[in-house]
């Protein structure tokens, strides 16, 4: 399984997010090292990772990047935020990603709703109580694990026989600078938080740590999603995929990329 991170967040009292931007890159890495190899990886189980994406994604990076921005208290925190708002809903997202799902024909049912829930409404929680810079690192952590999954998720997709990558090519070259942004976003967040001197107890990681197990469902499914999805619609008992590290011989899962998408 992938292990809960461990972020050593001692920098409440810093004035940039420096330090935190550095863990947060390391846990993406540690997040991409674990993933299993696509060739690994049976029709259903590809299915499983694909449809729970769509499950987490479609309808809760709107409303999480929206709890942002009605977070943040500095004007260029905002700014930024209302910026990756309004590209997600002028460039319609949320279709863009569904259309990839169904050329993949990876439709989320009522197991890979169930097999999320408990993870997410931790996730969800969370983020109800509008702190800005927990919610900001957890976003820009987001951000920076989206356009690195991107190449897994398209080649997870083309291993199912769909030639549709718009979702997965738009999002591997937009959200580099949507990361960049969402991190001066904290960067602001966190000078404001220190000239304020408002209390340090928060913790800052609390929101990637909820996010990061949250993947780790995506990815593995959950114990209670047993059944499996045959391309004829019956279902059959499966595993959960391993979460192994990868050895040299078998390469890096993040590096398969089908051609024209990612």
């Amino acid at each position: 399984m992938i292990e809960p991170i461990s972020i050593d967040v001692g920098i409440a009292k810093a004035e940039q997010a420096g330090p935190l931007r550095e863990r947060l890159a390391r846990a993406v890495d540690d997040l991409m090292a674990s993933l299993p190899a696509p060739e690994r990886l049976c029709p259903a189980e590809r299915r499983g990772i694909i449809a729970r994406y769509c499950a987490v994604l479609e309808g809760n990076f709107i409303y999480w990047m929206t709890s942002a921005y009605l977070a943040a208290r500095t004007d260029e925190a905002r700014s930024i935020i209302q910026d990756n708002l309004f590209e997600e809903v002028r460039d319609c997202h949320p279709g863009m990603l569904r259309k990839f799902v169904i050329a993949s024909h990876c439709i989320p049912d009522s197991s890979d709703a169930m097999a999320i829930y408990p993870e997410l409404t931790k996730v969800r929680r969370f983020v109800g109580r509008l702190s800005p810079v927990p919610i900001i690192a957890m976003m820009a952590f987001f951000e920076d694990f989206i356009r690195r999954f991107m190449p897994y998720l398209a080649e997870l997709a083309r291993r199912q026989g769909s030639d549709e990558f718009e979702y997965t090519t738009v999002h591997g070259i937009s959200d580099i600078m949507h990361t960049r942004e969402l991190f001066r976003a904290l960067d602001a967040e966190m000078a404001a938080r220190v000239k304020s001197r408002r209390s340090g107890d928060e913790s800052l990681s609390e929101g990637v740590r909820l996010l990061h197990a949250l993947i780790g469902t995506i990815v593995a499914g959950s114990a209670a999603q047993g059944a499996g999805h045959d391309g004829d619609g019956t279902t059959r008992p499966q595993e959960r995929p391993s979460l192994r590290r990868p050895t040299k011989s078998e390469g890096a899962p993040g590096k398969h990329v089908p051609a024209g998408g990612g």
